[in-house]
């Protein structure tokens, strides 16, 4: 990425959005080890921190994703929980249906995303789980220097988690840019407490089923107006 940072600007990119870079086992890396570490497959944080800092000198902003809803099975908190069962000082981190943690007919005794068992459910009403995931986002923006974050399946965490996020990540940068991933109707996370912009899948959806898929048409208003728009051609 640093050295086609250049070919980016050519294009007029003005901001980079980066799919997980913090250290899994998975190609996706949606099923976060360590949040404090650039996963070696991309670098490390120093790397990171040169890259923002090129991407700053060529007006480039950077956001990461911040997978707060869940963890990997690696990460260490949940690790103990495995080895140490109801004695782990970290099992109220995650929301356990049932002990010893397994899986029974392929369902785990413990709450996970979409059912992934390598990816178990980060218990944020938790004040522990508050503060080091406040942690996390407080260190890639002082320390990394980066712009903003999006947020992975963000209706999953409870709204009260996204503010104090929100605090947090202003406090640090009060330009910081902060996207959720809602799926549905997204108002109740855009009352200026929570987040700055969604990913706005309903939109996406309607202009694909109209575009490609001739699912849907627009109303007759609208086609008269856009018909009648005039065209402005760049100089």
């Amino acid at each position: 990425m640093i050295d086609r940072l250049d070919y980016l600007t050519e294009l007029g990119v003005n901001a980079i959005y980066f799919t997980p870079v913090f250290e899994a086992t998975t190609n996706h890396k949606y099923d976060t080890s360590d949040y404090f570490r650039v996963d070696p497959h991309f670098g490390t944080n120093e790397t990171l921190k040169t890259l923002v800092r090129e991407c700053h000198a060529r007006g480039i902003r950077v956001l990461l994703d911040a997978v707060f809803n869940h963890s990997g099975r690696q990460f260490a908190p949940f690790v103990d929980v495995i080895e140490k069962g109801e004695e782990s000082l970290y099992k109220d981190w995650f929301h356990v249906r049932k002990w010893p943690l397994r899986i029974e007919d392929g369902v785990p005794t413990y709450e996970t995303f979409a059912f992934e068992p390598i990816m178990p459910k980060l218990n944020t009403s938790n004040p522990e789980v508050r503060d080091y995931l406040l942690k996390v986002a407080s260190y890639w923006m002082d320390e990394i220097g980066i712009d903003g974050w999006r947020l992975d399946v963000a209706n999953e965490v409870d709204h009260q988690f996204w503010r104090e996020f929100r605090q947090t990540v202003k406090k640090a940068n009060p330009d910081a840019y902060i996207l959720g991933e809602i799926m549905h109707d997204a108002m109740p996370w855009l009352q200026g407490d929570q987040f700055d912009a969604v990913m706005n899948y309903p939109f996406t959806n309607t202009v694909i089923d109209f575009s490609l898929r001739g699912k849907s048409t627009a109303p007759a208003s609208q086609r008269r107006s856009a018909r009648c728009s005039p065209v402005t051609r760049p100089r």
